[in-house]
């Protein structure tokens, strides 16, 4: 029972961040889903995203988007990874995305003490 407490001590504590905002309708994540949902995993050590979800209808787009913000370091703002889903997510749900990071993001920097409007 001691070497799982020491193990446990050792690990990271990450926390779980989640954000939302309305699909367009007309869309296939609309007809499913209703809304943009990300969840990400979070290093508030070091401010990096650890682990994503999304959702997307096909696992094409979660890989997509996984291979996009896992690694980024949310401490440099959220403008630069908007500008990633900006520059190589073209589809219409383009906006509702990036309303939900932002939202994220947003909630992240206040809670713990980052500047909310980098």
């Amino acid at each position: 029972m001691h070497a799982d407490s020491a193990q446990t001590r050792a690990k990271p504590k990450t926390i779980l961040l989640t954000a939302y905002a309305k699909a367009p309708t007309g869309t296939s994540m609309y007809e499913v889903y209703k809304h943009v949902g990300i969840v990400l995993e979070v290093d508030p050590r070091t401010h990096r995203i650890l682990d994503a979800e999304f959702t997307f209808v096909t696992e094409l787009a979660q890989r997509f988007f996984r291979s996009l913000v896992i690694g980024y370091d949310l401490s440099q703002g959220v403008e630069g990874l908007v500008r990633l889903v900006e520059e190589r997510y073209w589809a219409p749900s383009q906006k509702a995305l990036v309303m939900a990071l932002r939202s994220a993001y947003q909630r992240y920097a206040e809670r713990v003490g980052l500047n909310p409007t980098a």
